[in-house]
């Protein structure tokens, strides 16, 4: 998990794609963060993004940094505990001029039943679950 982890922030944007009816939709993200033992993500509640997750948690990551890129399957769990969504912000002090751990808006996301698959022009696939 710490390697997926390290390889999101090294790519510094990373895409995800969540389903909307039967219609794919991907956008940029750049958070991530463990805590506690799982890897977290971050968006807002009001984005269509959130609620495409409550809909259906299954989500795809995918970035490349150059070399070698990732797709990375999971179901993206809600967690609504303050300490969580601190833990986040203190990560990305950036998102504090945007959210605030106590507000009905931030929301944080660990990615369960993960699957990532690290990808490069020569050999196999190493995969990682989590």
């Amino acid at each position: 998990m710490q390697r997926v982890c390290d390889f999101l922030k090294k790519c510094g944007t990373y895409y995800l794609a969540t389903v909307e009816g039967d219609a794919p939709r991907v956008r940029p993200f750049g958070t991530a963060e463990i805590f506690e033992g799982k890897l977290y993500i971050q968006t807002g509640k009001v984005k269509d993004v959130s609620k495409q997750i409550a809909v259906n948690p299954k989500i795809e990551i995918s970035a490349f940094d150059g070399t070698t890129w990732i797709r990375l399957e999971a179901l993206a769990v809600n967690d609504d505990s303050i300490e969580a969504k601190e833990h986040l912000l203190e990560a990305y002090p950036n998102l504090k001029n945007m959210y605030d751990a106590h507000d009905d808006n931030i929301q944080v996301l660990y990615l369960k039943d993960a699957t990532a698959k690290f990808y490069s022009f020569s050999g196999e696939p190493e995969v990682i679950k989590f």
